[in-house]
């Protein structure tokens, strides 16, 4: 009994063991599964790859920007055994735009997986930087150009340093991976003589991405010379010409005015490829050169992503940087994010915020500004409103017991028929205190010269118009930051459909620069960009009803005191006119 009682805790032991380890490194808060699809809907290869270079895209819509550091030097990747890191390097990595470019060496692809994949982990602040491009590539990879220096030659991220070192192309900020070069026919990029960059028994293999801007071109997309032996590979109108030395391929594929990849592979012959499809070859050995290395001689339009191997990659290794790097990115699907604070369900309201950018953020600050002084405006109007109505309700009721004393209200010391209180909120009462400064004036000025306090049409007309004086500027203190209502009601949608338009403008901006196709890219930009309108529409619709309210009530008190003016003058008529 005691043996079977020891051998459980040893099971459960190791069960929770187990448990504690199965992440790769608990310092790590967050994970998350980039899946690998090498069957008929992904990457339909036929044999294993090994060693290739993935391209990972991330964007708002697979990837949590606000957990990670700001230059993205706490990721990881990690194998699908989730213990072996994975050599990678950061092409960019934007927090602002929430756009990364990263590119991962998988050990191995195998066909036909729909559920092979590698484990993403980032949110560790301590974390160092662990990006290197050096290690990222295998032996034979001689050149890899992301054209992503600013205002420098482009530089090669091998170890073999194979800089340009010369480049007339101009900078391209919106190639389809990142950066790239536009070339205006008369521009070039090119490499100086190298050892490294010669072709061995192995053969080469040079790709890149090419967007012609023009048609009908007679244009060497590459070309490598060194004495009489050259290598080249060109397009001439809408097609792919390879050539060894004077030997030429016939011209293939159809190359539209749009982003393709293009590949030329030689060892025992010459093969070229479009778009990860063999389209051309040639019968003819491939010689043996290290001669430097011309790029985009003619040619005009948009290029990216240039590498070139010592090496003949297979097929399969062409067709998985055609489809796992272009704009479907048909290799990639991301999982859902493991880890972190939120271990429940998704919640909708925190990813529509995680996902506003900066500029959002802006517009939502201003609108948020002007609910606060909106409410205040219609807050303090409305107890401002209500006390000047409850005041000249109690006003009416002593303005009504007066008999032929028009100014009783005023001697009345006791405050018996309106409290001083009453008279300081009651708008009838100023007007009324105007109309009683008038008659005193008038009847100092008529005893004084001995005259009967009798009052003439004129004298009563004045009398009217210094009321009606009085009233418009009751009216004014009444409608006094009226105007920020209408304000909040007519810019606020305004406002928040500018922060949703400069909102959209960014993420397709984003989607374009990541080159990320699919509705989780593109959903959680729009769906944040809105916020900005439902912010706008949140500002404006109370603001509506707040002012239409107190619109109502002003002009209840407006019409009140009208007639208060006319009943004023027609006792001060019937009392003291001729």
């Amino acid at each position: 009994m005691k043996n079977k009682i020891l051998l459980g805790l040893f099971l459960v032991g190791l069960a929770l063991s187990g448990t504690s380890e199965a992440n790769w490194n608990a310092d790590w808060a967050n994970r998350e599964k980039v899946f690998l699809n090498t069957a008929s809907d992904g990457v339909p290869i036929k044999a294993e790859v090994d060693g290739a270079q993935v391209l990972i895209r991330l964007h708002t819509g697979n990837f949590d920007f606000n957990s990670a550091k700001s230059d993205g030097s706490d990721l990881r990747f990690i194998d699908a055994d989730d213990k072996t890191p994975l050599k990678f390097h950061i092409e960019s990595f934007d927090s602002v735009t929430e756009v990364a470019l990263v590119w991962v060496t998988v050990p191995k692809l195998a066909p036909g997986n729909k559920t092979g994949f590698i484990w993403l982990y980032y949110n560790n602040p301590k974390a160092p930087p662990a990006s290197d491009p050096k290690s990222t590539y295998d032996a034979a990879q001689t050149v890899v150009m992301h054209f992503n220096q600013k205002g420098a030659l482009p530089q090669d991220s091998t170890p073999y340093g194979n800089n340009a070192s010369e480049s007339s192309a101009a900078a391209d900020d919106e190639a389809l991976i990142g950066s790239g070069l536009t070339f205006s026919g008369q521009a070039q990029v090119v490499i100086p003589t190298a050892t490294s960059l010669k072709t061995g028994t192995d053969g080469f293999t040079v790709s890149m991405w090419i967007k012609p801007g023009s048609a009908n071109q007679n244009a060497v997309l590459f070309r490598q010379v060194e004495g009489r032996n050259s290598i080249t590979l060109s397009l001439r109108g809408d097609k792919l010409v390879g050539q060894i030395n004077s030997a030429s391929s016939i011209p293939a594929g159809n190359v539209t005015a749009a982003w393709h990849h293009v590949a030329l592979v030689g060892k025992d012959n010459l093969a070229i490829y479009l778009d990860g499809q063999q389209v051309g070859q040639l019968a003819v050995a491939v010689p043996a050169i290290s001669g430097s290395v011309a790029i985009g001689q003619g040619f005009v339009g948009e290029l990216d992503e240039f590498h070139l191997a010592s090496t003949a990659r297979s097929a399969d290794w062409i067709q998985v940087e055609a489809l796992g790097q272009g704009v479907d990115q048909k290799l990639i699907t991301y999982g859902t994010a493991e880890g972190g604070e939120d271990t429940g369900s998704p919640s909708y309201f925190k990813i529509l915020l995680g996902s506003v950018t900066i500029d959002g953020w802006v517009v939502i600050g201003i609108l948020m500004v002007m609910m606060l002084i909106s409410f205040t405006v219609m807050t303090g109007k409305a107890v401002f409103i209500s006390r000047i109505s409850r005041a000249n309700a109690k006003f009416q009721e002593g303005f009504a017991t007066l008999g032929s004393d028009l100014v009783a209200l005023e001697n009345d010391p006791t405050g018996a028929a309106i409290s001083s209180a009453r008279k300081d909120a009651s708008s009838m009462y100023r007007i009324y205190h105007v109309g009683t400064l008038e008659l005193r004036k008038r009847f100092a000025s008529y005893r004084e010269k001995g005259r009967d306090l009798v009052l003439s049409s004129q004298s009563i007309d004045a009398i009217r118009a210094s009321l009606d004086a009085s009233l418009i500027r009751e009216l004014q203190r009444m409608n006094s930051q009226m105007v920020l209502l209408t304000i909040a009601i007519a810019g606020g949608p305004f406002l928040g459909l500018l922060g949703t338009v400069v909102g959209v403008m960014i993420t397709f901006a984003a989607i374009a620069a990541a080159g990320d196709v699919n509705v989780n890219a593109i959903a959680p930009g729009i769906a944040a960009a809105l916020v900005a309108t439902v912010a706008g529409l949140a500002v404006a619709i109370p603001s509506l009803f707040g002012y239409n309210y107190l619109a109502s009530r002003i002009k209840e008190l407006s019409t009140d005191m009208q007639v208060f003016v006319d009943e004023f003058v027609t006792k001060v008529a019937e009392n003291y006119s001729e």
